[in-house]
């Protein structure tokens, strides 16, 4: 089994989670949460495989990953767990940050480990470009299907922990070794999307 498998699959389940728990806010019926769970979860990979030019996408002819994401959408939409997010607002947002911190960090350092072993020579700006599409790319389209303004553009600073852990996935990759270097990046991420939350860091906004 490819080493780099669990990263994939723990992001797909954990965007998978976090779209599914859009869905259930904005009261989507059992398709919709589906369909917003599948979008968040295989939507960055495909567009950073556009960009690199692997076609058709992985998404496409590995549908373990799709496949994956719609039953674990489908669970979340079991009535527990819409219960929790129509009684317990507090609950259902921690939860859905951590699932979504979880699927940025992850997603953004494969797609790093995807953009380097596809073509040799790729420049750093490039490969950091590629993650942090791989990473936030889900969600984007995920709040634009469910009609919300994308994190990306107004919470916290949603993209800007995606970067930083990019940048520390490529900075240590020719010192440690791809694994080490992803499991760094993808912690960098999550940490600081944490914290951004928490303490409620954000980039100055227009007025």
């Amino acid at each position: 089994m490819d080493v780099f498998f669990p990263f994939e699959m723990i992001g797909t389940v954990a965007f998978a989670i976090s779209g599914a728990m859009v869905g259930i806010e904005k009261k989507m019926d059992i398709f919709g949460v589906a369909i917003l769970g599948l979008t968040t979860a295989v939507g960055g990979g495909i567009l950073r495989d556009l960009i690199l030019g692997i076609t058709p996408p992985a998404a496409f002819r590995q549908p373990m990953f799709a496949l994956t994401a719609i039953v674990v959408s489908i669970l979340v939409f079991l009535p527990y767990l819409r219960k929790v997010a129509e009684h317990n607002q507090r609950k259902y947002d921690l939860m859905l940050l951590i699932m979504d911190s979880i699927g940025l960090g992850l997603f953004t350092v494969t797609g790093i480990q995807i953009a380097k072993t596809q073509s040799i020579g790729m420049n750093d700006f490039l490969i950091t470009f590629v993650g942090v599409l791989t990473g936030v790319g889900g969600g984007i389209l995920r709040d634009v299907f469910a009609g919300n303004m994308p994190h990306v553009f107004v919470k916290h600073f949603y993209a800007c922990a995606s970067i930083l852990g990019a940048w520390t996935c490529v900075l240590l990759w020719r010192f440690t070794g791809e694994f080490l270097a992803m499991l760094a990046g993808a912690a960098v991420t999550f940490v600081l999307r944490i914290l951004a939350a928490h303490y409620r860091w954000s980039l100055p906004r227009a007025r």
